[in-house]
Order: structure tokens, then sequence, then C-alpha cells
């Protein structure tokens, strides 16, 4: 079968449906809307030279997607990302080589140096990465909660003095504050590109505006006022909901706040209707992996990050 490779349609309704169909078969385990896929393609930073490709079969039906750009928002230059998806309904077509191609020429065209995926791991994504010079790094997994029967702890019926439960909808005059709480704890998680969180504007665009946020259901700490933890969730407007980050900052960890955080969202996420929980877990953050075992997450999938050189850095560049 020939495949053409071609860019999302912005404003395509029917386009943006086809690739949340393909993501949600591929990747059933995170949360996708056509809102959210037109608004990340529509709202992408300049800098991140962010396409949004789909795989087309002779017949017009989208068979895979692929995300590729830069992350702009790192301190090292040059650092790509790509990850491509395809329909199992439509594995083995020649699907994915093509996209990854195109996703490639795309980042060597825009400068970058290294290239970042994360294929699942399985013996077949594997392989398929490694036959194309990719490398295995770290590694992550899916976690899934059945909303409908879990034994959620409970909350406490008194706060520790100081200590105050809001929601992000409670921030939505300034949300700066949550801004200055997710810099911080996204400067600290695993990751294989350094992440800094140091343009506001660009985080309201890609975070705050993002419809798949529930302002609602993320849940922010206070202690004496201060903003200390949150989990912000994400939700598909249904039944699927997800924590799209936790943490806390520095000066408040080791008292159970991110717990905290996340026990009330999860109770307000039942008591909406959602039935099933995701978050997903880098395999060495023991921590957190932790907390979500107390909540009785189970692991559902795993993924492993990949790299590839793209062209080597010259010297003063």
């Amino acid at each position: 079968m020939t495949v053409s490779i071609r860019d999302l349609r912005p404003g395509d309704a029917a386009d943006a449906e086809a690739v949340v169909r393909v993501r949600r078969a591929a990747l059933p385990y995170m949360i996708t809307t056509p809102e959210g896929v037109a608004y990340e393609l529509a709202g992408a930073h300049p800098d991140r030279h962010y396409r949004l490709l789909v795989a087309e079969a002779p017949d017009g039906t989208v068979v895979g997607s692929a995300q590729v750009g830069i992350a702009h928002d790192s301190p090292e230059p040059g650092q790509g990302f790509l990850n491509a998806y395809v329909d199992p309904a439509h594995r083995g077509l020649g699907a994915g080589g093509p996209l990854v191609r195109a996703a490639e020429r795309h980042l060597a065209e825009q400068g970058a140096t290294d290239v970042f995926a994360w294929v699942m791991d399985r013996p077949a994504d594997r392989a398929f990465a490694e036959r194309r010079g990719y490398a295995a790094r770290r590694s992550a997994h899916f976690l899934r909660l059945d909303l409908t029967g879990a034994a959620l702890p409970e909350l406490p019926a008194v706060l520790p003095d100081g200590v105050g439960l809001r929601t992000a909808a409670d921030f939505a005059d300034d949300p700066r504050p949550l801004f200055e709480a997710d810099a911080e704890v996204a400067a600290d998680e695993p990751g294989d590109v350094p992440t800094e969180l140091d343009d506001y504007e660009d985080w309201l665009a890609h975070v705050w505006r993002a419809p798949a946020l529930d302002r609602a259901l993320t849940t922010v700490v206070l202690v004496d006022g201060e903003v200390a933890a949150f989990t912000a969730a994400h939700t598909d407007g249904s039944t699927r909901y997800a924590s799209a980050m936790t943490g806390t900052r520095r000066a408040f960890r080791g008292r159970g706040l991110a717990t905290l955080a996340k026990t009330a969202s999860l109770h307000r996420a039942r008591a909406a209707g959602y039935t099933e929980a995701f978050t997903g877990n880098d395999s060495g953050n023991a921590p957190m992996l932790a907390v979500n075992k107390g909540f009785g997450y189970e692991i559902c999938a795993s993924e492993v990050r990949y790299t590839k050189t793209l062209s080597e850095r010259r010297p003063g560049c």
C-alpha cells in the first residue's frame, strides 16, 4: 500500500477527529480530543516549529499521525521531539516509516541535532525504532485506576493549621502563582531534555488555556497562603480523567501535600462522573510511583525513551 504523508489541515474537523481516532487506538491511556488536537497546532509557539503529520491511505483513511517539533523551552538548543502513532488496525502497511522519515527531515531543516521519541515497550515497536538508528534510554509507565470501584483515601476532616485546598478555578484572575509552582516542579522532573518554564505568556497559551485542562478538578494546596503543591487534571469531558502533572515545591516536600492534592482531585473527579483515571510516571520516579500505588493505580503499559543523533554539533554553534 502506498501511504502519503501530509500536514493536518488547520480548521478541518474531520482531520482532527481522524488523528484522535488514531491516538486513542494506539495510546488509549492518553486524553485526546478533537479540540485539543486543533489547539495544539493552532497555538504552537513559533520557536517550536511544530507540525502534526498524518499518514493517509489511498482511500483517504488516516492510518497514522506524528507530532514533531523543537523543544523550544529547553536551555539546550537543537533538541527535537518525534512521536509517531499508527492505528493498530493498519500496522504493517508501511505508514510508520514514511512518517518518521518526514518528521526527521523537518527536524533536520530546523537545525535539530538530536531527536527524542517515546516508543511502546513491545518487541515490534522497539525493533522498529532500533532499525532506524534509535537507541534506548530510560523508561516510563502508564497507570490506570478504576474510579468506580477504587477505595480512595479519605480526605482529612480537619486540615493542618495554615493548610488550605483550592482549585485552579480560584486562580482565574491571576494564575501566575500556579505558573511559578509549575516551573519549579518541572525543573526537577526526571527527563532527557531539561526544561525551563520562563515564559509566562507561552505557559498561559499552552498550559492554562489548553482545552483538556479541567480547572475545577485541578487541585492546589496552599500553605500559609502560598502555593505549595498541586495536581493538574486533564479530562475528555466524558468519562476519562488524567493527572497531567502532580508536584510539590521544594520548600514543602516530605509533608504529604502532593498526596493531599491528588486525593481531593480524585474525589472530585469521581463525584463529577469520571470512571477512569490515568497517569504516567518515569520508572525512576519512586516517590510518585509509591503515591500512585497507594491510590490503587496499576501499571497498564510501559514505554521507552529513544534518541537518535541527526547531526553533530559544530564548535561554536
